[in-house]
């Protein structure tokens, strides 16, 4: 693995990972006050741009790490509407 491969995956691992608490907490609390419905509308459009990018240039840090924050981004934004609605 070269350098350059190196610094996408920890970059990769550290952002999405940084999704995985509010996930966590909005999962087991079912608290959705605090989280802006258009932030993360906006967010999930900006992840599937990201993914497809990487895909397109087969830079599969970039593909990995904009697959799973989808994922998580669209449940965080599922909760939102099932616990809260879209207010």
């Amino acid at each position: 693995m070269t350098l350059t491969e190196t610094i996408g995956y920890a970059a990769a691992v550290l952002t999405t990972g940084s999704f995985l608490p509010q996930a966590w907490q909005t999962f087991k609390t079912r608290d959705v006050g605090g989280i802006s419905l258009g932030m993360y509308s906006v967010f999930v459009v900006g992840s599937t741009l990201w993914l497809t990018y990487g895909l397109l240039l087969a830079a599969w840090p970039i593909v990995i790490a904009n697959a799973v924050t989808l994922a998580l981004t669209i449940a965080i934004l599922l909760m939102k509407l099932r616990f809260h609605g879209p207010a």
